[in-house]
């Protein structure tokens, strides 16, 4: 990856201009050809680097109000594919693992959830903990979200109670 890369990488992170041709507008900010443009993005999905093109939603406009973070208790051991069968789930946005904290944070494997209502939520919740067989986790309620673009902007946006 080099500097055209990135430049290419950070014109198009909060989005591909919704134009009749998206590259040649990124090619005008970046200052390269539009084909040049076509050719790096390709090279950068086959190397990995870009995984997909899609549309970001942003859920609260679309009525999913009730989103949550789960900190689940699992076996270190078991932790890889019960978070291969966790992300299975179509409730499941993301699904991750990180290393625990003995003794303050017991909690290894992490799912988000989004819903229109804290009911339906926990219900799914509940699913996903029946079907892996925990009894150990956490559902923790986003509040104020401070910052959800990519690029930085921070903002404030109150969760409904």
């Amino acid at each position: 990856m080099d500097e055209a890369d990135m430049a290419i990488l950070q014109e198009i992170e909060d989005g591909i201009p919704l134009s009749d041709h998206p590259f040649r507008e990124v090619g005008e900010k970046t200052g390269l050809p539009e084909t040049e443009v076509i050719e790096r993005l390709r090279a950068l999905l086959e190397q990995g680097v870009i995984r997909r093109f899609r549309a970001r939603i942003n859920q609260r406009k679309a009525g999913l109000t009730a989103n949550a973070l789960v900190a689940w208790g699992v076996d270190s051991a078991k932790a890889p594919i019960t978070g291969e069968m966790m992300a299975g789930f179509p409730g499941v946005t993301h699904c991750y693992r990180r290393r625990p904290v003995p003794g303050r944070w017991d909690y290894e494997l992490y799912t988000v959830h989004h819903s229109r209502r804290r009911e339906d939520l926990c219900s799914e919740v509940a699913d996903v903990a029946a079907a892996a067989g925990i009894d150990s986790y956490l559902v923790l309620f986003s509040g104020e979200e401070f910052k959800r673009s990519p690029t930085g902007s921070i903002r404030t946006v109150k969760e409904e109670e």
